[in-house]
């Protein structure tokens, strides 16, 4: 191979080993976030008392309930969520030369674990967990949920800058039309949080039957919580739309990256949603369920992230070379 044939700083990218590393921490965090989705589902999130970070005001648990290991087991893995980021960065500092993007997002990642630690302990010590029924769990709810997006694309990006052979440091990417990919990530965002709400109102206002269910959305003595589940998939069904003009503009766009496959399992994953989405109403939204839909968000939110940045993060060529970053 030709020296012009290998990208410029080749011999300075990250070991193979950080690049691995950094998908890890992604898989690893999301299993804590389905971990809580568990104690949601399950009202543990009272397991232990309004005491954090301690469990029921100690470290050892003696004689545990369920709630309480299910809830103590969520705070531990959430503990080492932080200490793996923070390891991430350290090392994403360490591997990187200087400029590279993805120090930016292991930054970013340290700082929305953080967030995330904080207002998880709100949650508990203001008691907006389990059957609470206060007007300000919703909000706080949203705002977690919020911060876990931002959260698993922080991520999502360091893995996936860390994993790019060019176009991975300041000076050699542009920005393309970020405008039409931030809409498409916001609308994302705003399904997620409908979702987590109408989650929340199948966890607090259990129906027996699936026209108990209808019933209560429309009904004018249900709860705002109750009536708002409707608009999870309405929303879902408008993003689809955003979604599918994104995915035809990504296949049409192959001049670094074969966009195809990635669009292929977005879209893939955007019609599992769907039926995970309509198994969860006739099904009254089982635990299983939920957390099989839950991986499914996931999943497609990271595949999204990582095709929003080869589509607005473009790799540019040296003038005078002719050689691609």
């Amino acid at each position: 191979m030709s020296s012009a044939a290998v990208p410029v700083g080749a011999q300075r990218l990250p070991s193979a080993a950080l690049r691995r590393f950094a998908w890890a921490v992604l898989v690893y965090f999301i299993a804590v976030i389905l971990w809580g989705t568990l104690v949601r589902a399950t009202g543990s999130g009272a397991g232990c008392g309004d005491h954090w970070p301690l469990c029921n005001g100690t470290v050892m648990q003696h004689s545990p309930r369920v709630d309480t290991m299910i809830e103590f087991t969520h705070r531990l893995t959430s503990g080492l969520s932080f200490f793996s980021a923070v390891g991430l960065l350290a090392w994403t500092f360490a591997g990187t030369v200087r400029g590279h993007l993805a120090r930016a997002a292991a930054v970013a990642t340290v700082a929305f674990t953080l967030v995330e630690a904080v207002v998880g302990a709100l949650l508990v010590k203001l008691g907006l967990t389990a059957q609470s029924q206060s007007p300000l769990r919703a909000p706080y709810l949203a705002l977690h949920l919020t911060n876990t997006l931002l959260l698993l694309a922080a991520l999502t990006l360091t893995a996936h800058l860390l994993s790019r052979s060019r176009g991975y440091t300041r000076n050699t990417v542009r920005l393309v039309a970020p405008l039409g990919a931030i809409c498409a990530v916001v609308v994302v965002m705003i399904v997620g949080v409908t979702g987590s709400l109408a989650a929340l109102g199948d966890t607090l206002f259990p129906a027996t039957s699936l026209g108990s269910a209808l019933a209560q959305d429309f009904s004018a003595t249900s709860g705002w919580l109750v009536r708002w589940r409707w608009t999870h998939p309405t929303v879902a069904f408008f993003a689809s739309i955003v979604l599918i003009w994104l995915l035809v503009r990504a296949s049409r766009r192959t001049a670094h990256w074969d966009n195809r496959g990635l669009s292929a399992l977005v879209l893939l994953l955007l019609a599992a949603q769907y039926v995970l989405g309509v198994l969860d109403v006739v099904l009254l939204a089982p635990l299983w369920l939920q957390v099989a839909h839950l991986l499914d968000a996931d999943v497609l939110w990271a595949a999204l992230v990582v095709l929003t940045a080869r589509l607005t993060l473009e790799p540019v060529e040296r003038q005078g070379t002719g050689i691609r970053e």
